[in-house]
């Protein structure tokens, strides 16, 4: 199994092109069960996930060509020959529970194995199942898998989501492009990666309105067409990079990064004291003086500060100036990260949904493991401006999230390396 080497101290400078979203890939990827005309993606990351999802798709009789070492994914769903997401496949990802909507839409029936992904909390798809039953289909769960069936078709309808849910309201929308009549998603969520799943959907022939807003409306279409479209920019791995040098020192620019991606996230780093700048390529970040300020941060649903930058953010506030308060509102579970962080010599106080962070001068170097995906990749942060060596375990998760972490850091200047055991 893989660790991740880090030996701490060094300021970073240079340039570090972001990737294509992956939460917005991989909604996007089971958008091709719309249609049987081509689906091809550019800007695709290259991810364990990724590779999950196309996994997926293929096991419904799909086909997924990766080219260009992996950025364009060229997909065809013509022949639709298997209805039922197995559970070998989809338990590893949580995503994987985004077939249902648009096999349900095409198909009139789906059989889809009830989801994994990390442990950060409950996390149901109760909301995805609400949403198919008030477009008219019945659903039954039996032995671990939901069965879906839409006889006559899908019908529109207006659906007001009890809770936010970026998932349900992408499986939602997905359904909702080919069921009859128009259809009203109310309290949906307003994340990048929806706008962009609702622009590619609008290409492929959808009629879409209201996408970024917390009203959709969705007029139900006969069928969709192929289409060609660049997946947006990731705007976690964004705002996760753009911390190293707020965290280390130094200054460097990310190609393709845009504040409004990010805009609660800068929001808090210029309180901290960072300096984020626009360029004509993307963002340049650099530590204006001296320690960072403490700040407070509360995550919510986009446009608010993201719950995927939450770790990220608390490794920064171990070496801030003060105290700060972290407050997770979006799922249980997540401050898994801390106790690893105390073990590199951070304070943190975790009560419930709450950590208060009293930062400290330096870090140390030492032996920690991933818990989660967000966890990983703040263990790595944290290492990079500790003293001494950091070895981060269980690097897997990082994989799902984080194309050549070692790489793109090594290449500004980070002592990073990935050890193979």
């Amino acid at each position: 199994m893989d660790s991740i080497l880090v030996r701490g101290g060094a300021e970073l400078n240079g340039v570090i092109p972001i990737a294509g979203a992956k939460n917005a890939c991989l909604a996007l990827m089971p958008a091709t069960l719309l249609s049987d005309e081509p689906l091809t993606l550019t800007n695709a990351p290259r991810l364990s996930d990724i590779k999950t999802m196309t996994q997926l798709l293929q096991s419904l009789g799909a086909e997924v060509t990766s080219l260009q070492d992996g950025k364009v994914l060229a997909m065809s769903s013509h022949d639709l020959s298997n209805l039922t997401a197995d559970y070998d496949i989809v338990r590893k990802m949580r995503a994987s529970f985004l077939v249902l909507g648009p096999m349900l839409a095409r198909a009139g029936r789906a059989v889809v194995s009830l989801p994994g992904g990390c442990a950060i909390g409950a996390r149901p798809v109760d909301l995805h199942l609400k949403a198919m039953e008030a477009l008219g289909a019945t659903l039954e769960l039996r032995d671990g898998y939901v069965y879906a069936e839409a006889k006559g078709g899908l019908k529109g309808a207006v659906f007001d989501f009890p809770l936010v849910s970026v998932g349900a309201t992408e499986n939602a929308l997905m359904a909702a492009t080919l069921a009859k009549g128009t259809t009203e998603l109310r309290n949906a969520a307003r994340e990048p990666e929806i706008v962009d799943l609702a622009r590619c959907l609008r290409k492929m022939g959808a009629r879409i309105e209201g996408e970024g807003t917390s009203t959709i409306t969705i007029e139900g279409v006969d069928r969709l067409t192929g289409t060609t479209h660049p997946v947006v920019t990731d705007r976690i791995e964004l705002g996760t990079y753009m911390l190293a040098p707020a965290i280390c020192g130094g200054e460097v620019e990310f190609l393709g990064g845009r504040i409004d991606l990010v805009g609660a996230f800068c929001e808090k780093l210029d309180a901290a004291g960072i300096s984020v700048s626009e360029t004509e390529r993307g963002l340049k970040v650099k530590r204006k003086n001296g320690r960072v300020n403490a700040v407070d941060v509360i995550t919510a649903p986009f446009p608010g500060f993201p719950t995927d930058l939450q770790a990220q953010m608390m490794a920064l506030l171990c070496t801030a100036e003060g105290v700060s308060v972290l407050e997770e509102r979006i799922f249980e579970n997540r401050f898994m990260h801390a106790p690893e962080l105390i073990r590199m010599g951070a304070k943190i106080d975790v009560h419930g949904g709450q950590a208060t962070v009293t930062g400290v001068e330096k870090l140390r170097g030492a032996r920690v493991m991933a818990t989660d995906l967000r966890a990983s990749v703040s263990l790595i942060l944290a290492a990079l401006a500790a003293e001494g060596e950091t070895v981060v375990s269980r690097v897997y998760h990082l994989d799902r999230g984080y194309e050549r972490v070692e790489e793109k850091l090594g290449a500004c200047g980070a002592s990073i390396e990935r050890v193979s055991s």
